[in-house]
Parts: C-alpha cells; sequence; structure tokens
C-alpha cells in the first residue's frame, strides 16, 4: 500500500473512531449530568462509596466535553485533514485511556465498557501517532527528494 493510501485508510479508521467515541461519551455524560444519581441508566451511586466524588454530575460533565465533544470535534478534524488531528488523537486517547483507569481504580472493574474503551483509547493513541508521522515525515521526503531532483 503506498503512503497516500495508508494515509487516507489511517485517516478515515481515526476519524470513524473518534466520532464514535464522541458520540456514545457524548450520551453517557449527558446521562450522568442530566441525572447524577445514575438512576435512569441502572449505575448505582453506591459505586462512588470510595470515590472523591458524591454524585455522577462531575465525572459525567468530563465524560460529555472531553470525552464527548472533544473527540467528536477531533473526528471532524481528522476527516477534514487538519494538519494537528494526529496531535488532538494522541491527546484524546491518552485522555481517555486515563480517565478509564481512574474509574477502574475508584470504582473497580464493573462492565465490560471499561475495558473495551480502554482499548479504544489505545488503538485512538497509536492511529494518532501512525497519523502524525505520515503527516510530518511524509512531506518532508518529498521536499528534500525534490531538491535532488
Amino acid at each position: 500500500m503506498n503512503e497516500n493510501k495508508r494515509g487516507r485508510f489511517v485517516g478515515y479508521s481515526l476519524g470513524a473512531l473518534q466520532i464514535f467515541i464522541g458520540l456514545t461519551a457524548i450520551a453517557g455524560g449527558f446521562g450522568l449530568v442530566s441525572d447524577p444519581s445514575g438512576t435512569k441508566m441502572n449505575i448505582p451511586l453506591d459505586w462512588l462509596r470510595d470515590s472523591p466524588f458524591t454524585n455522577y454530575f462531575v465525572p459525567g460533565l468530563v465524560l460529555l466535553i472531553v470525552n464527548g465533544v472533544g473527540n467528536f470535534f477531533a473526528g471532524i478534524a481528522t476527516f477534514l485533514r487538519n494538519r494537528y488531528a494526529g496531535t488532538m488523537a494522541v491527546a484524546f486517547g491518552t485522555f481517555l485511556m486515563l480517565f478509564i483507569l481512574i474509574e477502574v481504580e475508584f470504582i473497580g472493574l464493573r462492565t465490560l465498557l471499561q475495558p473495551l474503551y480502554l482499548i479504544l483509547g489505545l488503538i485512538e493513541l497509536m492511529l494518532g501517532l501512525k497519523l502524525r508521522k505520515l503527516v510530518f515525515t511524509i512531506p518532508a521526503l518529498r521536499r528534500q527528494a525534490a531538491t535532488k531532483i
């Protein structure tokens, strides 16, 4: 696969992943912010017993804004081929993994969604690194080759 096709494949895969993460995090975050008791989402408030939170409002707000809206707009930037899309993916993938690891530390492993989103965050991080490499190295190689002709 040539570099141009590989770059498009990485970009489309990453953008779709970011939009998926963003939309699902917006839905989950909105659910927690609109009902901080967790009742409507069948999430027991008792899970927060060993955490610094008394309800799900703050974790839901972070989920909604950073993981949700942030990933959604990062996905749009990826599809628009913004030169910082890879860097945004690295940042949001890292944040998602940290969010999940901190969540598991405080409430324990409660659902299969936790390891799933940890893996999705890792994939987002890896695709972001790959996209950054493609964006920042290939144009430099092309300029270097052009000066030799």
